[in-house]
C-alpha cells in the first residue's frame, strides 16, 4: 500500500514574526500537509480499487507534480532547518554535513525487566543527496513510486550501496549507561554479523563495541552518530567527538540493518525512508 507519513513536525522559530510574514511563510508547509493527506487518501482508495483509472490518475497527479512542496521532495535549499519527532519531542536537523538529507525518524524501545517498555533513543536516518542521485538515479530514477515499492532490490538498496548514510541516535532515557549501550550493540550487531557473515566475526564485533569506553557519559540528549563513509567505512562519533572508524562492508550493513533492514527497530521509519528516498530519485 502506498502511504504518505509525516511523523514529525517542522520546528518553529523562538521569536514570533509579524503576522503578515508568518502566514505567508507557513503556507508551503500547510500545503504540504494538506497535499500529503490528499495523496494518502487517494492511495488508500486506489489500493482497494486498482483498476479504477480515475483513482490511479489522481494518485499519479499527487506523486508526479514535483513543484508541490511535499516534505520528501523539498530541495536542500528549501528544507527547514530542523524537524521534531512527534513521539519524543526530539529535534533533528533536516540536513547533516551539507548533503545528507533526513529521510525518516524512528524510536528504539526496550522492555525493562519484563515489565514495561521504555523509550531508549530516537533516531534519524540520513542519506547523501548527491550519492543517491549519482549511484541510484540511472537504475531507479525513472521508476514510478508503485514500481519502486514492488521492487525487491530497492528495499535493500541503502544496505548494499556505498552511499553516505548516517543514523543519528539521540538519547531520551535519562538513566542509560555507556555499558548498556555497549551490551545492546554486542547483542543486536552481533546477531546481524552472524546473519550476514557467519559466526567468525567476534573480533570485528569487539573492535566496534570497544569504542564505547566506560569513561564516556551519555546523559539524556547525548548524540551518537553512526556514519557510513566512502569505501564502507563506519565512523562513530559521540557528541561530535570521533571515537573510531572501521573499514568493513559487513559491519556497515549489519549496523544499518538494525534500522532499515528486514526487521528494523521501527518499521514505519523504514517505510518513511523508502518513500523519501524515492522522492529524491524522482526530483
Amino acid at each position: 500500500m502506498v502511504s504518505f507519513r509525516f511523523p514529525f513536525s517542522f520546528s518553529q522559530p523562538p521569536n514570533p514574526t509579524p503576522a503578515t510574514h508568518s502566514s505567508a511563510t507557513s503556507r508551503p508547509f500547510t500545503a504540504a500537509v494538506t497535499l500529503a493527506a490528499g495523496a494518502a487518501a487517494f492511495a488508500a482508495v486506489a489500493h482497494t480499487n486498482p483498476t479504477n483509472p480515475f483513482l490511479q490518475n489522481a494518485l499519479n497527479f499527487f506523486l508526479a507534480d514535483r513543484s508541490l512542496p511535499l516534505w520528501g521532495s523539498l530541495s536542500l535549499n528549501d528544507t527547514p532547518a530542523s524537524v521534531v519527532d512527534s513521539k519524543t519531542g526530539v529535534s533533528f536537523p533536516s540536513v547533516l554535513d551539507g548533503t545528507r538529507r533526513l529521510l525518516g525518524i524512528g524510536l528504539r524501545r526496550k522492555r525493562l525487566l519484563g515489565l514495561k517498555n521504555i523509550d531508549v533513543y530516537a533516531y534519524g536516518i540520513y542519506a547523501d543527496d548527491i550519492d543517491v542521485k549519482k549511484l541510484l538515479g540511472k537504475k531507479y530514477g525513472k521508476l514510478s513510486l508503485s514500481e519502486l515499492q514492488e521492487n525487491k532490490e530497492y528495499n535493500d538498496v541503502l544496505l548494499e550501496t556505498d552511499i553516505g548514510v548516517t543514523v543519528r541516535l539521540q538519547i531520551v532515557y535519562g538513566k542509560l549507561s555507556i555499558g548498556s549501550v555497549r551490551s545492546a550493540f554486542e547483542e543486536s550487531v552481533g546477531t546481524r554479523l552472524q546473519k550476514f557473515g557467519g559466526s567468525d566475526n567476534q573480533e570485528l564485533l569487539q573492535r566496534f563495541t570497544s569504542q564505547f569506553k566506560d569513561e564516556i557519559k551519555i546523559p539524556r540528549g547525548s548524540i551518537i552518530d553512526l556514519s557510513r563513509e566512502p569505501g564502507y567505512v563506519l565512523r562513530t562519533t559521540i557528541d561530535g567527538n570521533d571515537v573510531g572508524s572501521i573499514q568493513s562492508k559487513l559491519l556497515c550493513k549489519s549496523i544499518l540493518d538494525l534500522y532499515i533492514g528486514e526487521e528494523p527497530f521501527d518499521k514505519q521509519a523504514k517505510e518513511d525512508v523508502k518513500l523519501n528516498l524515492a522522492s529524491i530519485l524522482q526530483e
